[in-house]
């Protein structure tokens, strides 16, 4: 995946986020499904930002970009604990 595909995935994941907390609001979701939903699209845009700053490390290092790949969630969520 490359930068440009990461970032898209980004930009997909946070407006997500914005029309379930807006679906919320209008009360077509319960609280439940919206805190579901956001933890997973949580750990997906940790996954996508570490992927991306792991490819720029790579590049910076003059390693390839590609070599780079997607930690599991336990790993990357685990980085603040």
């Amino acid at each position: 995946m490359d930068d440009e595909t990461i970032l898209a995935n980004i930009h997909e994941y946070v407006a997500e986020e914005h029309k379930l907390r807006e679906r919320h609001q209008r009360g077509e979701l319960s609280n439940e499904e919206e805190r579901r939903r956001l933890q997973q699209l949580e750990v997906a845009l940790d996954q996508c930002w570490d992927l991306l700053r792991q490819r720029r490390a790579r590049l910076d290092a003059g390693e390839d970009p590609d070599a780079a790949a997607v930690r599991p969630p336990g790993e990357v969520e685990g980085y603040l604990q």
